[in-house]
């Protein structure tokens, strides 16, 4: 018969800090847990509601987003597999609701902690708080850095790094939208497709529907290594 303590599958692998622990606190805290899939396109969280479990990420990618009254947007960070959320961790600490939305970005296999367990281990178990704070403080890092570069990048700069990241494989074309790198960037549709239209005129890109084409990865790189210190 399997241990009804035992680790869900993949978490070991995903989270081996995590797991590397072995008090009675963060055990009972695997045995509350649940495993949970939900398809690419769902909604985990929404701006405004409540913060139920501390979810594990073990496959697949979340992405964070805060969508202003106007309609601007803005990717604040990605979850990926072997992460937490930061959002997630600060509402249950704070017992708050969230202040963003999380849509899974591909499909999502993780596990959830519900609240009421994750705070009894965080009171109880120190390398459970050491875990929980590592994590925290590593995503707060990525959120300065975003902040960073919004307030003070170069938003060509910006762009051309963000296409380059984009189309790092051996297609010439990405599939993205204008509005889709302004919600990257943190900027406005509008100042994204006049950059563009920028980068096509000098024979950098070329711009389809749903589709940019990139032209001269070397004028982008160079471009974008002005970003890089």
């Amino acid at each position: 018969m399997a241990d009804p303590q035992a680790p869900p599958p993949s978490l070991s692998a995903a989270f081996p800090a995590l797991d590397a622990i072995t008090d009675r606190p963060v055990r009972e805290l695997l045995a509350a847990a649940h495993t949970v899939q939900v398809p690419s396109g769902t909604s985990l969280f929404r701006d405004g509601g409540p913060c139920e479990a501390y979810l594990l990420v073990l496959e697949g990618t979340v992405r964070v987003q805060k969508i202003a009254a106007n309609g601007r947007e803005i990717v604040l960070y990605r979850v990926g597999t072997g992460e937490t959320c930061i959002l997630t961790t600060s509402c249950l600490l704070a017992r708050r609701n969230y202040p963003a939305t999380g849509v899974a970005e591909t499909d999502v296999r993780g596990v959830a902690i519900p609240a009421g367990a994750f705070r009894r281990a965080l009171a109880t178990s120190d390398p459970f708080r050491e875990f929980v704070f590592a994590e925290y403080g590593r995503r707060i890092a990525d959120l300065i850095v975003l902040v960073e570069e919004v307030a003070f990048g170069r938003l060509d700069v910006r762009l051309a790094q963000r296409l380059l990241a984009h189309g790092n494989g051996p297609e010439p074309s990405i599939r993205t939208t204008h509005q889709d790198l302004a919600a990257e960037l943190g900027t406005a549709r509008e100042v994204v497709s006049r950059q563009l239209k920028e980068f096509e005129r000098r024979g950098w890109v070329g711009l389809h529907r749903g589709r940019i084409e990139l032209m001269d990865r070397p004028s982008l790189q160079a471009l974008a290594a002005q970003g890089i210190v």
